[in-house]
């Protein structure tokens, strides 16, 4: 996605790097973001709810899904082949949790490709 969009890409926290306070750093990528609705593009993924407070009004948002065999089966083979038991109910207790939340491309089990969804990216960008 970075090179058919261009910009940097952040996630989770990157953000922190910005500052040595985590709250100038904050502030710093709010404004970043901010910029980046009209102007050069910015990637922000995260996988935690509250951080979704931080992306401006005006922002594309893509949502990402999948099944929960298909999540579990992937962070199984990160895991070496065995999830313990504590992930998989974390995994399942999580499950879903952005699926209400406002979005302009919905990408569900890799489906539209990623070349698709850039495409759509763009017509989208404002």
């Amino acid at each position: 996605m970075r090179e058919a969009l261009g910009g940097k890409i952040y996630t989770g926290k990157d953000y922190v790097r910005l500052s040595k306070d985590e709250n100038a750093a904050k502030r710093l990528f709010i404004e970043k973001m901010a910029a980046a609705v009209d102007g050069e593009n910015l990637i922000y993924v995260t996988t935690e709810k509250e951080q979704l407070a931080l992306v401006p009004i005006g922002a594309v948002r893509i949502l990402v899904t999948a099944d929960i065999d298909t999540i579990k089966e992937r962070f199984a083979a990160r895991m070496r082949g065995n999830l313990p038991a504590p992930v998989a109910a974390m995994l399942e207790r999580k499950h879903g949790c952005f699926d209400a939340e406002a979005h302009d491309v919905h990408v569900h089990g890799g489906s539209p490709k990623a070349q698709e969804v850039c495409e759509l990216v763009k017509g989208l960008k404002r």
